[in-house]
């Protein structure tokens, strides 16, 4: 092993926004005090429940993949696992997540896009 995973960044126009976003769908808290990172107006953490972070990073001129058109591909996603997948999406939905696919014919996982754009799966555990 050569390195640990210590967070997922994600670029976005406002990084307040995102990690609330991220905070309601996974819990945790967001800015909690890390001698790893520092915090200010253009960088954000959440240390979620179970304790992944994840670190949202402010872009001028922010350009949110479009999926899934190759000219603007994903770049990444989460997979995220879910007991009943119908109504975490009812929830993702509510909290300003955007349904991008309806998922496979045996309907076990689903597309969204989070506020900025970047895409995520909701999984059925």
């Amino acid at each position: 092993m050569i390195a640990k995973l210590q967070c997922v960044v994600l670029d976005c126009a406002d990084v307040v926004e995102l990690s609330r976003f991220y905070q309601s769908l996974l819990g945790g808290v967001v800015n909690q005090p890390d001698p790893r990172w520092s915090t200010d107006e253009g960088w954000a953490t959440l240390h979620a429940d179970g304790g992944f972070v994840l670190a949202f990073q402010r872009v001028e001129d922010h350009q949110p993949p479009r999926w899934p058109d190759p000219a603007r591909p994903q770049q990444f996603h989460l997979e995220l696992g879910v007991t009943n997948l119908d109504q975490a999406q009812r929830e993702v939905l509510d909290r300003g997540a955007a349904l991008l696919d309806e998922g496979d014919g045996r309907r076990s996982w689903r597309v969204f896009a989070d506020p900025a754009g970047h895409p995520f799966c909701l999984v059925r555990d």
